[in-house]
């Protein structure tokens, strides 16, 4: 793989966070999100951007650990040019390692059930379903999965 380049959101930076503005909206676009909602999103959650030779083809999002269980989320996202080869295993150990150093102890994420892709990603890595919804007031079914074994 040529050279990937991760790098956190930075809450005043124009740039990081339309970067990652753009890769959440084209994965999940039932859930897109206004430039002042991301940076809530990066004063509250770890935010990080991925480039490939400069070219932006990813972003991950870690929400650190809460309650009882310590459980933090972990979502690796991929730009559908990019994937199959091995840009969202990296975002994925360098997301598990960041939530464990926070404290995690369990490990959840969530997908939208349309992104067969991404759903597929998650069982392959160990996760197993634990809940489908839809959000108040949407049509579209999510899926909360929680990796096996922590």
């Amino acid at each position: 793989m040529s050279d990937l380049r991760i790098e956190p959101v930075d809450a005043v930076s124009e740039v990081s966070l339309e970067d990652w503005r753009h890769v959440h909206n084209v994965i999940v676009p039932p859930a897109a999100l206004s430039p002042a909602e991301v940076r809530d999103r990066a004063g509250r959650y770890r935010l990080e951007v991925a480039y490939l030779d400069d070219v932006l083809v990813g972003c991950t999002t870690v929400r650190p650990p809460e309650g009882e269980g310590a459980t933090a989320t972990v979502i690796a996202r991929v730009l559908p040019g990019h994937r199959r080869r091995g840009v969202g295993e990296r975002l994925h150990v360098r997301g598990l390692a960041l939530a464990r150093a926070l404290g995690a102890t369990t490990i959840e994420t969530v997908v939208l059930a349309a992104n067969a892709a991404g759903l597929r990603f998650a069982l392959a890595h160990g996760y197993v379903e634990s809940d489908r919804y839809t959000l108040p007031g949407g049509n579209d079914l999510w899926i909360d999965l929680r990796l096996s074994g922590g």
